[in-house]
């Protein structure tokens, strides 16, 4: 396959017109541009970027990760890639111990078929969010369930899932979290999550070894000129950090500041969406608790924003159309910057000569998609 007259997203150079040309499922450099017999697809008045990924959400089309269902797993997989959502690390809740283990049993079931699958978007891992939160802070996670972080019940969730999780989300403040930080910061990405820390603590945690926050400023203490808290420490310590660019959980202005506060190159967008992505507006549930949704919001019976209903392509858009974040900023912000910092890098991306060909082709005014290009095949 070939795609010939399209802005083509570079790391080095931004948005350069040149072919992009793939031969099996990989992308392959320019010496392919003479292969006769391939499919040629014309991306004149289009961007061509990698496929997205992402790394923090809970489901979409009325399935949810923690249905514990490896059909429900394919119906999320074949929902993101049909949205240029390529790459995903769905996310947990605070639930049960044995509900825990059997998602993480599922997902490893999920992860030996998926290979036999080529049109639904690559599953990498999972993100543990939840049980190790903070009560003072639980957005949409169950209270019932909390639990202090817990090595044994960690090493047992990894083995369920055989080696699948690859980030662990925490609150820094709680009872033998930097000794857990510490001794498992080497095996999986530690993410400051759902949590009161001041900024002290949470400077503490960075140097036992978190690299990461989730969903910056929801489930936090905010940024205060005396009291910087979670966001301070993050932006003294290089830490990764996510956003949600729904335009429900952050105002523009917070999202074009923090850019630059922190760099584009540690920023992630996320979606942290919920079941009733992609669906109408209604009752649905996210962590065992019903969640109603009504426009671009979700919520708990108290008012609590309980994720999102927007998926990661739409916030990427979003970004750039309603909050004045450059096409080039977005890009990396949701496709290139996740899968470094999720080890994943080697393989997708970007846009470069022996990764997998997961391609979005986008039209230049509405950004709407054109085309997705996945395993080398187009949807």
């Amino acid at each position: 396959m070939k795609i010939v007259h399209g802005h083509v997203y570079t790391e080095e150079a931004g948005f350069v017109q040149k072919n992009v040309n793939i031969q099996g499922n990989l992308i392959a450099g320019e010496e392919a541009d003479n292969t006769p017999d391939e499919d040629v697809i014309d991306a004149e008045g289009c961007y061509v970027i990698p496929g997205l990924t992402d790394i923090h959400f809970h489901g979409c089309a009325g399935y949810d990760f923690c249905d514990d269902s490896v059909e429900a797993m394919k119906a999320i997989a074949a929902y993101q890639a049909s949205v240029g959502v390529t790459t995903m690390i769905p996310a947990t809740m605070t639930l049960p111990e044995e509900e825990l283990v059997k998602i993480c049993r599922t997902a490893a079931d999920y992860a030996r078929i998926r290979q036999m699958q080529q049109h639904l978007a690559m599953f990498c891992g999972i993100n543990l969010e939840g049980p190790f939160v903070s009560r003072e802070k639980l957005g949409a996670q169950n209270p019932a369930y909390l639990q202090l972080p817990d090595q044994e019940l960690f090493e047992k969730l990894q083995q369920e899932s055989n080696g699948l999780i690859r980030m662990v989300d925490i609150a820094p403040e709680l009872q033998g979290a930097m000794e857990f930080i510490q001794k498992n910061a080497g095996e999986v990405v530690i993410s400051l999550a759902h949590t009161a820390a001041d900024y002290e603590t949470a400077k503490a945690a960075f140097e036992a070894g978190a690299t990461h926050v989730t969903h910056l400023f929801n489930a936090m203490n905010p940024f205060v000129h005396r009291e910087p808290g979670v966001i301070g420490a993050a932006a003294d310590a290089g830490a990764y950090a996510e956003l949600i660019c729904d335009g429900v959980h952050i105002h523009p202005a917070a999202v074009r500041g923090i850019l630059k506060m922190l760099g584009e190159d540690r920023i992630i967008f996320i979606s942290d969406s919920m079941m009733a992505t992609g669906l109408a507006d209604g009752d649905y549930h996210l962590g065992g608790q019903p969640v109603k949704v009504v426009g671009r919001k979700a919520f708990l019976k108290d008012g609590t924003i309980a994720g999102s209903v927007t998926n990661l392509m739409e916030c990427m858009r979003r970004a750039v159309l309603e909050m004045q974040i450059p096409l080039e900023t977005a890009v990396k912000c949701a496709a290139v910057n996740p899968a470094k910092h999720m080890g994943l890098y080697e393989k997708c991306g970007s846009i470069t000569p022996g990764k997998v060909a997961n391609l979005v082709i986008l039209d230049k005014e509405s950004l709407e998609i054109r085309q997705v290009i996945l395993n080398g095949n187009a949807l």
